[in-house]
Parts: structure tokens; C-alpha cells; sequence
């Protein structure tokens, strides 16, 4: 990756945001949380977060040490202050001392200590941020970083690659036990200019916006350079008809096998608006012969949940001619699809206590052989 960082455009974002009234660390800090939110590589959109320690005043008029921290679904490629809830911050650092605190009654202290009740809810990760000591704080779902230590052996990657630069945190559902395990791990070696969390992304941190932001830029970049040796993947093709049908032919077949009877009237129903991706890297992973393995291993990532479901629908490959064929094909395909979204779901809740809500349970993704 290249830094994005220019010295000119960051005094302007500073002088553009004094004349609003905001202090050159929150102007900083949003300069810096658009760089990292324009770059797909880095942040999906609403991912990732980021955060800046800070004073501010609160309704009284007294000056307090605060933490702005990105708010929950805003968009760093577009963030403004607002978008940056600012939090009391000791009462936040007095939570590390807690044996445990439930999700919660971590919204309730978050809201709480709210200078701005009217604020958006503060990012899940809010206490991460706030046990860690620097001032700047960034955090991303890097495609290479996840690439890389999502292995089998990726504590040997990470320690190869990084040379002790780092520190590895085990997976751990994002809240307060992440956010006292990754405080726990940097403790460990307060030297790291970054963390790396197993199955969900990396976090850097620094004095600067500047430091912060370039460190991140560093990291991911040896990640990049890492999986360049020997990244060539090649998968064993399938056999597929001779004649593809077209896609004009195929996408009305799969909106109408992805669609939900809406409650909303007799004859209504819910249907995706579709869009065609196509490049040498997605022919060769859905024409391989083992799709149906590993195109369901799952997603790199808990957070692409979110947007793309852990799995995605794969049907036959549409041969021209025979597109009756295709179509109960695709049928079956989205049906089963729906119906084990459904027992995933009942599975998971039961396991987690009940209380959950399914979003609907069509499929975001679908792989068609040959297309």
C-alpha cells in the first residue's frame, strides 16, 4: 500500500474544521479516518473505527479528557465530527478494573458518560480503544493482514513477518473481554506499534495522526508483500457445458430464486437488485472443480458477516439451451440455502441464550460456474 498522507491537505483539514469550532486532534483525526475509510483494501463501508484522546467541554462548561471514538455504522470514508461521539474518558479506563461487564451494561456506561446525549452510540470497541494509552488509534479489517494470519500456522506468520512489532490477541466476540485481553497483550510489550486480532483485523496506534495512520499503512504493506511469494493459485477446473448461458439470460433466473413472499400484501415479495462482478481472480475461483468446498469455508472475517452472510449461495453452471433446467436448479439451490440460514440461525441463538432477532435469510453472494 501507499500513504495517502499529504502534509498541505492535513493543515487544511485543520484550518477547515477550527473555523467549526474543533481542535486540531479531532481534525486530524478525521483527515486520517478518510484515508483509511477511502480504501476498500482496508474498510468496508461502516467498518473499522478509529479514535483520538482528547479535552472538550462538557454541558457544564468544564474541560474534560474525553475519547472520540467512531460511531456505530457511520462511514470513515466520510466521517465527520459528528460521527465521532466524544465519552468521558476515566470512567471508561475505571471499566478495565471490572471482572466482567455485560453488552449492556457496557451501552449504558457508554451513554452515560455521553458529552453529547443526543450523540450516536459509541463503536462496540469503545473500551479498546480507551485501555489502550495513545492518543491516536486506528483500527481496520485488512484484506492482506487477515490473509495472512488466518492459518493454520498464522502466529508463526505473524512473528515472521512482524519481528516482534505486534502483538497477537486470540479471538475474542468484540466488548469488554476484547477489550481487557487486547490491553493484557500490549501490557505485555508496551514497544508494539500495533495489535493484530485473530479472525478480525489490526489495530495501530501513536502520539500523531501521522504515526498512527502511516504505521498502519507499514504494517498491512509487509502483509501485502508477504503473501507474494508463492501466491499464485491455481484450482483444478471443472468440467463445464460447452456453451455458458448469457448473463442476460441467467440474472432474472437468480432474482426470482432469491426473493421472499412480503408481508406487506397477497402476491408481494422481497427481491435483491443484482450486480455482476467478473476478472480473471473470480473465474478461476468459481470454475474450479472444488467450488462447493471451498467456496463455503466461511468469510475471513466476523465483520464481512454483516454484508455478505458467512456463506454464499453457489448454483449450477447455466448451459445455454437448457436454461428450465438452470432454473429448478437455482430454486432448489436458494431454497436450501434459505432453509439451513434458518437452522443456523436456531442453532446459534439457542446457543446464545435466545432474544435474537433473524434478518432475513436470502443470500448476498451467488457463484454460478462458467459466469
Amino acid at each position: 500500500m501507499q500513504s495517502r498522507w499529504v502534509d498541505q491537505d492535513a493543515r487544511a483539514a485543520v484550518e477547515h474544521y477550527e473555523q467549526a469550532g474543533f481542535g486540531p486532534e479531532l481534525a486530524l483525526r478525521i483527515y486520517s479516518s478518510r484515508l483509511l475509510g477511502g480504501s476498500s483494501k482496508l474498510v468496508l463501508h461502516g467498518g473499522g473505527n478509529c479514535s483520538v484522546k482528547t479535552k472538550m467541554r462538557d454541558l457544564s462548561g468544564d474541560e474534560v479528557e474525553v475519547l472520540c471514538v467512531k460511531g456505530t455504522g457511520a462511514d470513515m470514508a466520510a466521517i465527520e465530527p459528528a460521527g465521532m461521539p466524544a465519552v468521558r474518558l476515566e470512567p471508561l479506563r475505571k471499566l478495565r478494573q471490572r471482572a466482567e461487564l455485560s453488552d449492556d451494561e457496557m451501552a449504558r456506561v457508554q451513554r452515560a458518560n455521553l458529552i453529547d446525549p443526543m450523540a450516536p452510540s459509541p463503536s462496540v470497541e469503545l473500551l479498546l480503544h480507551a485501555f489502550l494509552p495513545h492518543t491516536f488509534v486506528d483500527h481496520t479489517h485488512a484484506n492482506a493482514v487477515l490473509s495472512l494470519v488466518d492459518q493454520p500456522d498464522g502466529e508463526r506468520l505473524c512473528q515472521e513477518v512482524y519481528s516482534g512489532r505486534v502483538g497477537l490477541v486470540p479471538y475474542v466476540r468484540p466488548g469488554f473481554g476484547l477489550g481487557r485481553k487486547a490491553a493484557e497483550v500490549f501490557d505485555r510489550d508496551p514497544k508494539v506499534e500495533g495489535l493484530i486480532l485473530d479472525k478480525h483485523g489490526i489495530f495501530t496506534f501513536g502520539t500523531s495522526a501521522k504515526e498512527s495512520y502511516e504505521r498502519m499503512i507499514e504494517l498491512v504493506t509487509r502483509a501485502e508483500e508477504r503473501l507474494k511469494i508463492n501466491r499464485k493459485v491455481v484450482f483444478k477446473p471443472a468440467r463445464l457445458p460447452q456453451a455458458i448461458a448469457s448473463l442476460a439470460d441467467v440474472a432474472p433466473i437468480l432474482r426470482g430464486a432469491c426473493c421472499l413472499k412480503d408481508a406487506g400484501g397477497e402476491g408481494a415479495h422481497r427481491r435483491m437488485i443484482l450486480e455482476f462482478r467478473q476478472s480473471d481472480a473470480i473465474a478461476n475461483f468459481v470454475n474450479g472443480a472444488g467450488l462447493a468446498r471451498y467456496g463455503a469455508a466461511g468469510v475471513i472475517t466476523p465483520d464481512y458477516t454483516i454484508r455478505t452472510k458467512n456463506n454464499p449461495l453457489i448454483v449450477p453452471a447455466p448451459e445455454a439451451g437448457k436454461l428450465d433446467e438452470f432454473k429448478r436448479a437455482a430454486g432448489q439451490a436458494a431454497a436450501d440455502f434459505i432453509d439451513n440460514y434458518k437452522q443456523y440461525f436456531a442453532r446459534h441463538n439457542a446457543r446464545a441464550g435466545g432474544g435474537k432477532i433473524m434478518i432475513d435469510p436470502l443470500p448476498r453472494i451467488a457463484l454460478a460456474p462458467g459466469l
